[in-house]
């Protein structure tokens, strides 16, 4: 206990539970942390928040579009209005396609974009100068297993979360002057509201995913909240531009 004693987090993308940003948020939490948690439907961050407060924590939480940078400003400014000090943000707001490149249309491509690489490109942008003011501080990005491998119907969606993997190791050079680390994170098959929502039949899936898993099993929203507490603390004050493949050994193959 008390591996964020002192630090305070943003973690965006938080309503959904199960789901990455509030297994994240709650950790982080629980380790001491004092959270800002954001997502664009407000009344699950409310919960996410309340959930850390019942818990014994202290929260806020914000409605946020990762995609305006004016919303950014806003919520930047409230941590620091809270908090006076930002000290760990996690970009894991995102939206998942699943879609064959003949059925891709641009729209939908440039929206892949717009969340999951230009929210996290925009997070950092705001969030540096209040983490420089901090003193130093952790940027954990969430991509994905397939920002490093080719899968079936991911093309919109890998080609934001491959951005997402390379961007993070021009962040961990330019903000390491101010020791501002930033690395990323890879999930494998995680199972969240999100792979519910884009099942057919969740058992069938299931299945079927599996079998490209060595560990024979899916991981929960937990293992990538353990993985974003490591990078968050201070146990991790020597690893920057790295990527965490959080995937039952799906890279390894």
């Amino acid at each position: 206990m008390g591996r964020m004693q002192g630090k305070v987090a943003l973690v965006t993308g938080a309503a959904s539970n199960p789901g990455l940003g509030y297994a994240t948020a709650l950790r982080l939490a629980a380790e001491g942390a004092r959270l800002v948690v954001t997502d664009r439907e407000e009344a699950g961050a409310e919960l996410c928040a309340a959930a850390i407060r019942q818990a014994g924590g202290e929260a806020i939480h914000l409605r946020h579009d990762v995609v305006s940078e004016e919303e950014w400003a806003q919520v930047i400014n409230e941590t620091e209005k809270a908090f006076g000090r930002l000290d760990v943000l996690v970009n894991n707001a995102g939206i998942h396609l699943t879609k064959s490149l003949d059925d891709t249309t641009p729209k939908e491509f440039q929206r892949q974009l717009d969340v999951n690489l230009v929210g996290s490109f925009l997070g950092v942008k705001a969030a540096f100068p209040l983490l420089r003011r901090s003193g130093a501080g952790s940027i954990i990005n969430l991509s994905s297993i397939a920002g490093t491998l080719g899968i079936q119907g991911l093309s919109a969606y890998a080609a934001a979360k491959g951005g997402v993997r390379s961007m993070t190791k021009t962040i961990a050079i330019e903000g390491a002057p101010d020791q501002i680390r930033c690395n990323s994170i890879h999930p494998g098959m995680i199972w969240t509201n999100m792979m519910m929502q884009a099942s057919v039949s969740a058992e069938a899936v299931k299945d079927a995913l599996l079998a490209a898993v060595p560990l024979r099993r899916m991981g929960e929203p937990d293992d990538i909240a353990n993985a974003v507490l490591f990078l968050a603390s201070d146990e991790s004050r020597y690893v920057t531009g790295i990527e965490l493949y959080v995937d039952g050994g799906m890279w390894a193959q």
